[in-house]
């Protein structure tokens, strides 16, 4: 699996546009979860796949802090780059 940042930004826009039924070209990878209309229930369910495809244990305060999808690419790199290590 590619864990690149282009990888994993790409894989979290195609899978917030199905949830949010948004074409993926709406959904910028700088763009602020907030404004995105990402709600708690949305947060989660992200939160969960992330972490099953990339193999990594975020918490809900982890998407707080890191609220847009290249902050959460470069925090799921990070961390797996720890676990390999």
């Amino acid at each position: 699996m590619d864990n690149s940042q282009e990888a994993i930004v790409s894989w979290c826009r195609e899978y917030l546009a199905n949830l949010l039924e948004v074409p993926v070209e709406t959904i910028g990878p700088a763009a602020d979860f907030d404004r995105l209309g990402i709600d708690s229930a949305l947060a989660v369910a992200l939160l969960i796949d992330v972490e099953d495809r990339y193999g990594v244990d975020l918490s809900p305060e982890d998407l707080y802090e890191n609220p847009t999808l290249d902050a959460v690419a470069a925090l799921v790199r990070e961390q797996s780059a720890r676990n390999v290590a």
